[in-house]
């Protein structure tokens, strides 16, 4: 997930990101490293570094033996934090490639540590339009996508037999099934936070940015206070009222009651199946989204991929690389190892599971990889907790929206 708190540090960065960008390497403004060598093949180096998370790393390597049993050329995988690239690459200490997530791709070019990644359009045949389109900026390919997330509709199939179709159906099973005496409840969300319940609030439509003549996103045109958002939001506030969702409620806590099998369904993404499967084995059931006056419902599309440092000498090579990590079959290794859905087209998965999430897929769209995204989640948060609290969504939203656009404007991101 594009989740929340790979988000936390953002805000920092920006502030540091027109220093940065002044110290960063000149960027070259025409010829490609390729094509400064008259069309060959540069000489391979000894060997590529990749800085990974430590989750991935063990994954990560296995490709890499593989990678060198091809090429010859050595692969270093190492676990370390993307925050100390800014430091670490211009003193010579950086990898030449970093496992990054889309949503801050934007910020990494601007302070001059990813590099334009010059492919072909043949090479990138075969990976989801969408995942492509998450790693682009401006019309620049900043990174390779390695896999795709959002989130779903999670349910315990002992409570809930059939996945509910639509809101008013969630809205059922929540009257039905929750009983806070017993701490039971048919449906939990987290209304505190806009990622999982971004999808109800642009239920009647809605978005974040508005888009600009040139395809990019227009920072100025922020929809977060529309009409349509607001009759999301009354959904949200709902809950609430109606005691489905109880105040303060926690991720830990929900899952937890989740996978002690006393919540109904829940939105969550693939990143916990491990976790409930374990708690509720085959009770487990996974769909997309409901629906809304015929809708279906539109969630955040997270991507994570390879991005090649603009420190690195060995750019051609280190392109190479992502490209090999991430074709079909190592794809598939890596699903198998680390359980992340590969942002690839026609690789099949057949965990039952993550079919759900597949689906929804679909309506998922990617969360916009522009820094001032930065300053859309802790004003949404908390005017999510005012709406939960029973403020009026149509005043709250509009201050939000106010806030967000006055720190934008701050950081320069107004047009």
């Amino acid at each position: 997930m594009l989740k929340r708190k790979l988000l936390r540090g953002f805000i920092l960065m920006l502030s540091l990101s027109m220093i940065l960008t002044a110290c960063g390497p000149q960027r070259d403004t025409g010829e490609t490293e390729e094509a400064s060598t008259n069309g060959e093949v540069p000489a391979k180096p000894e060997e590529l570094t990749l800085w990974a998370w430590e989750d991935t790393k063990s994954a990560f390597q296995n490709i890499g033996d593989k990678y060198t049993e091809e090429t010859g050329i050595k692969v270093n995988v190492v676990a370390a934090e993307n925050a100390d690239i800014s430091l670490d690459a211009p003193a010579g200490r950086g990898p030449d490639l970093f496992y990054e997530t889309h949503d801050r791709i934007g910020d990494a070019y601007l302070q001059g540590l990813a590099a334009e990644i010059e492919i072909t359009d043949e090479q990138l045949k075969g990976y989801q339009e969408s995942a492509i389109e998450a790693f682009t900026v401006d019309g620049k390919l900043l990174g390779i996508p390695s896999s795709v997330e959002t989130i779903g509709l999670f349910y315990n199939k002992e409570l809930v037999p059939e996945a509910p179709q639509t809101i008013e159906e969630i809205n059922e099973i929540a009257e039905q099934l929750t009983n806070t005496d017993q701490d039971e409840f048919g449906f939990l969300n987290i209304t505190s936070d806009l990622y999982p319940t971004f999808p109800f609030l642009t239920a009647a439509g809605g978005y974040v940015f508005g888009k600009s003549e040139q395809g990019g996103y227009d920072t100025s045109d922020i929809g977060l206070s529309s009409d349509e958002v607001v009759e999301g939001a009354e959904i949200i506030q709902s809950w609430h009222e109606n005691g489905y969702i109880p105040e303060s409620l926690t991720y830990d806590v929900m899952n937890g009651l989740f996978r002690k099998g006393k919540v109904g369904a829940i939105i969550s993404g693939p990143w916990g199946i491990p976790d409930f499967e374990e708690g509720l084995g085959d009770k487990l059931a996974i769909a997309p989204l409901p629906t809304y006056k015929g809708k279906q419902l539109e969630s955040f599309l997270g991507v994570k991929g390879l991005a090649v440092s603009e420190y690195s000498e060995n750019k051609y090579w280190s392109t190479d690389f992502a490209l090999f990590m991430t074709n079909t079959a190592n794809s598939e290794l890596l699903f198998e190892d680390t359980r992340r859905i590969p942002a690839r087209e026609g690789v099949s998965i057949e965990s039952e599971l993550y079919q759900g999430i597949q689906e929804q897929l679909q309506y998922a769209n990617p969360t916009p990889n522009i820094p001032e995204m930065a300053q859309i989640w802790e004003p949404m948060g908390d005017a999510l907790v005012f709406i939960g609290d029973g403020e009026d969504p149509k005043e709250v939203l509009k201050e939000a929206e106010a806030t967000i656009k006055e720190q934008n404007s701050l950081h320069g991101g107004e047009n």
